[in-house]
């Protein structure tokens, strides 16, 4: 077959790496169908005029991917590919880069010490129910309890029997999907928005559509406009600044969004793992408009990245529906991880964590304004990451791969477009490194925004 799409102009150091970028876009987008068979190396690397060995060597990373299958004797084949998320974040091995790509907290040594503590008091008084029983209703009801409080801290008050938990922000989104739209109907959403919607959707047969955004997040008009064109069942959104602008919505577009709702006869499902981290943040969407909205929220983005459990607040009606869905695809949270976020908020040591993540990602949010003086860029003093708009998506893709090329991972703004309108931009995250490496990282954006990248020409 020809492989006409491939650019020799816009490969750059290594060759192989971006060689298979090249192929892994064109198989993304559709350009390589399922089941075609590659051109054999030697072929290949006569056409592009590269050796034959960096042929292979791409061939092998599309491999390790999962994009391609070599069968001995026949050649090798674009492997049939399931819908995939994109991900925004570095998928190599840590130490190799500064990984800006990633969204986490900021942690140091006091993180592990605070879980090797918990662990060893567990040792001695784990209860038997965390480990010997089976039955969420036996297990979790003093957590329920326990959640209630913390969703305070959210500015959020629920009964403990609206409180299901769960494994996570992600495992609380996707029974909030499964509970509040049904196959075949549209889920709402902003146009730049969570990475994995558009996959999940299609896994649980629903159809996402992008609505327009401003700098306060979905736009109520564009909303209402798609309510009379689909068959809309719920809006997800983002209102805190975990959405990938970092933008915080105000009490008035919330307002907004809720009549549209109420209009609309919509469920909203309200992703929030920031929890209570934001000072002087309005009330969540479910404190507003409880009798309709799936609250997520979580302990990773906020206290520690390995305490995976959160909690999923539903309203009375959607109660039976939640607790079905939550035991048919999850049965139960992991009761120890529970158990030691539900010691973590009646300690204290949540709450210590969560105002230590605060200062911190306020130090980090400094470092950005004193490295990036000059670039236009999205943020909020406590969030965990910037955004920088660019001008167009091919200059997104080289600035992406210049800065990898550098020694940056960043994640393209690619991975959170959903609809048709293109928002080019990086995602740069600030916990993932030390404040060391994020001020090198930081000075190759700069200089990178400042010098609007153009492709490396390389003697190959």
């Amino acid at each position: 077959m020809t492989m006409a799409f491939l650019d020799l102009a816009t490969l750059h150091r290594p060759v192989y790496q971006s060689l298979a970028d090249q192929i892994a876009r064109a198989i993304a987008d559709g350009r390589l169908a399922n089941g075609v068979k590659l051109p054999p190396h030697r072929i290949l690397a006569h056409d592009l005029d590269i050796s034959v060995q960096t042929v292979s060597r791409a061939y092998e990373e599309l491999i390790r991917r999962g994009l391609v299958s070599g069968e001995t004797g026949r050649g090798s084949f674009v492997r049939r590919q399931e819908p995939s998320s994109d991900v925004p974040y570095l998928q190599e091995r840590p130490g190799e880069i500064v990984d800006l790509s990633i969204l986490k907290p900021v942690c140091e040594a006091m993180h592990l010490d605070r879980m090797k503590t918990v662990l060893a008091e567990l040792a001695t008084d784990l209860p038997a129910s965390a480990a010997l029983s089976f039955r969420p209703n036996v297990i979790f009801p003093g957590h329920r309890i326990v959640a209630s409080e913390w969703l305070r801290h959210c500015g959020l008050k629920t009964s403990p029997d609206n409180v299901i938990l769960t494994n996570g922000a992600t495992a609380g989104m996707t029974v909030a999907m499964m509970s509040a739209a049904s196959t075949g109907t549209v889920i709402a959403t902003e146009a730049v928005g969570h990475h994995t919607l558009v996959p999940l959707a299609s896994y649980l047969g629903l159809k996402i559509a992008g609505v327009e955004i401003d700098g306060e997040g979905m736009v109520p008009e564009a909303l209402a406009a798609l309510c009379r064109q689909e068959d809309v069942r719920a809006i997800f959104l983002q209102p805190s600044p975990i959405n990938p602008s970092a933008t915080m919505m105000g009490l008035e577009r919330r307002e907004a969004l809720i009549a549209v709702a109420r209009e609309n006869a919509l469920a909203i499902i309200e992703n929030d793992p920031l929890g209570p981290l934001i000072e002087d943040r309005p009330p969540p969407l479910a404190a507003l408009a409880p009798e309709r909205t799936l609250y997520v929220t979580s302990f990773t983005k906020t206290v520690l990245p390995g305490l995976r459990t959160g909690y999923l607040v539903a309203p009375d009606r959607l109660m039976p529906a939640v607790a079905n869905r939550h035991l048919v695809s999850h049965w139960i949270a992991t009761p120890l991880l529970a158990e030691i976020a539900s010691r973590w908020v009646r300690d204290g040591t949540a709450m210590e964590l969560l105002r230590w993540q605060r200062a911190a990602l306020k130090v980090r949010q400094a470092i950005v304004r004193d490295m990036l003086a000059g670039v236009e860029y999205g943020a909020h003093p406590e969030g965990l990451h910037v955004w920088v708009p660019l001008k167009s998506r091919a200059e997104e893709e080289v600035f992406v791969s210049q800065a990898r090329l550098r020694g940056v991972a960043l994640a393209p703004g690619r991975s959170f477009q959903i609809g048709r309108d293109e928002h080019p931009a990086v995602r740069i995250a600030l916990g993932a490194a030390s404040e060391t490496e994020l001020r090198s990282g930081l000075r190759i954006v700069a200089s990178l925004h400042q010098a609007a990248p153009e492709p490396l020409l390389l003697a190959i």
